[in-house]
């Protein structure tokens, strides 16, 4: 196996566990960053500052390198199109030219679940979910966009390429869902979106990490998944509401129990957006029509086709990634 790997974004929540997983199996890693990283060059991690909007950047990170495992995007629910599009669709199109100038061999993307979030109820659903025809914010669809370039690609040049799609990553060192659930929760502004029972699937940190070893470890062997996605998460799927109120719990936080039904988060939701627009606001709104229908909604996925193709196995169980994420729930806590 070429020892050398590229992680983009390899300074992030994700791509640091991806990181740390290569560096323990006696891999070179390097990174492609927009921040700089002391910790991981002690660790003798190349660090390469740039960003993906820069074809020339990314080319050069690419230099010698066999596997790029594309972690590094924009996400959340609000901000330009512009940006979204800039950095994950076109960042993403800058990539896959520097891997086929550079010859890499492999390309793992980070996706999500939402590319194909239709704004139903999706219960054990699998790969054959189509994309939808309108989309609610612009993280999904320029994702999903950029996937797509990325199946396209597989077989180019003798690129193998493959789309994992994580859904609800948390952990420690979580800097962006957990957080923010904690300090809207102390602040009393955490609301139970709809009835409380839906379920949604949910993906440990390092089993996420793993993953995107084993799929290398896939595609180094035969061509067989590339060309393909596949969701990623436990094997079970939580209540999302009572999965949360355990974390508050672990946080010394109460539960919740302020409600607002869907239809009218929904209509919040699209207020907010239109003020946000109109003002317009750099902030990210309280509420929008995206999180109302990913709060209330189910959105549970089968790992069947992980487990079948490329022997996906999470190595953290939901108790124990609880129990290593609770000393560090208090450090979320308090920023």
């Amino acid at each position: 196996m070429s020892n050398l790997c590229l992680v983009t974004g390899g300074g992030g929540f994700l791509g640091r566990y991806i990181v740390e997983q290569l560096l323990a199996n006696g891999r070179q890693v390097r990174i492609f960053s927009r921040g700089a990283y002391p910790q991981l060059q002690a660790a003798n991690v190349d660090v390469v500052q740039g960003d993906l909007r820069d074809p020339v950047a990314v080319r050069n990170a690419c230099r010698d390198v066999q596997t790029v495992f594309h972690t590094a995007a924009v996400p959340g629910v609000w901000g330009p199109r512009q940006l979204y599009f800039s950095t994950n669709l076109n960042g993403t199109q800058n990539v896959i030219n520097a891997c086929l100038q550079h010859g890499v061999q492999r390309l793992i993307y980070t996706s999500s679940p939402s590319v194909v979030f239709d704004g139903t109820d999706h219960i054990d659903a699998d790969e054959r979910l189509p994309y939808p025809t309108r989309w609610l914010c612009h993280y999904p669809h320029s994702k999903a966009l950029a996937e797509q370039q990325v199946l396209a690609a597989a077989g180019t040049q003798g690129l193998r390429t493959v789309s994992l799609r994580p859904h609800l990553i948390w952990g420690p060192r979580d800097n962006h869902l957990i957080p923010r659930l904690l300090q809207a929760a102390r602040s009393g502004r955490l609301r139970q979106v709809g009835d409380g029972t839906n379920v949604v699937s949910v993906a440990y940190v390092e089993n996420v990490a793993a993953a995107h070893l084993q799929a290398e470890r896939s595609l180094l062997q035969s061509n067989s998944i590339s060309g393909r996605t596949y969701f990623i998460n436990e094997p079970q799927a939580v209540n999302l509401w009572t999965w949360i109120n355990q974390l508050l719990e672990l946080a010394g936080l109460p539960p919740l129990h302020q409600r607002l039904s869907y239809r009218k988060a929904a209509i919040v939701g699209g207020i907010c957006e239109a003020l946000w627009t109109l003002l317009p606001l750099s902030s990210e709104p309280p509420m929008t029509r995206f999180v109302a229908a990913q709060l209330a909604g189910s959105h549970s996925y089968s790992i069947h086709a992980a487990q079948r193709d490329f022997g996906y196995q999470p190595l953290v169980s939901m108790e124990q990634g609880l129990q290593r994420l609770k000393p560090e729930l208090q450090r979320m806590l308090n920023g």
